[in-house]
């Protein structure tokens, strides 16, 4: 009990100090809106389109094949490639369209990665293998991930100007990647 208290406490005071004393953020952009800095919304929102697309894409592992649960819905004809395709909409792509400023081109590749998913979802069977292979989702959620760094890095080389164009770190592998959802 007093350890809890210990803690919350400490982290309200100590929290605050040592995330002014930290390095800035690069991949991120750094904006005021109504006095909230905008990165830390996007860094939300991006946490939970890749926390949504792994649990319909890669939730569970079936004979070394990760899938999720697109691939069990898929195996309802029909109605399944329905509620695939509304789940990948509202739980993924409308989540995205939140991000100020996002362009159209980011959400066409969701919307396409969708559309290719509920296609290959229409052929009985196959098709959910193929659907489980694809992950539409997960490829939804690279897509933005990757925008949101190239759009944090041009900002940095905005900001700071420096001689030589920072590098835009690569995305963790798809296997290590999972720790931190």
């Amino acid at each position: 009990m007093a350890t809890t208290i210990l803690k919350a406490t400490a982290g309200r005071y100590i929290g605050d100090a040592v995330d002014k004393l930290g390095p800035a953020d690069p991949y991120y952009e750094y904006s005021e809106v109504n006095g909230k800095k905008k990165r830390k919304q996007e860094a939300k929102i991006l946490k939970k389109v890749k926390k949504r697309a792994y649990y319909l894409d890669r939730g569970f592992k079936l004979c070394g094949l990760q899938c999720g649960w697109t691939f069990f819905l898929g195996l309802i004809p029909f109605l399944g490639e329905i509620i695939n395709a509304l789940l990948s909409y509202n739980l993924i792509i409308k989540k995205a369209k939140q991000i100020e400023g996002i362009p159209d081109s980011v959400i066409s590749r969701m919307v396409f990665n969708t559309t290719v998913s509920t296609g290959m979802g229409l052929v009985p069977l196959v098709g959910d293998i193929a659907l489980a292979a694809w992950k539409g989702n997960w490829r939804s959620a690279a897509v933005l991930e990757d925008y949101l760094r190239e759009r944090g890095a041009a900002n940095l080389l905005k900001q700071n100007a420096p001689a030589a164009p920072p590098v835009v770190p690569p995305r963790p592998a798809a296997s290590s990647s999972a720790h931190y959802l």
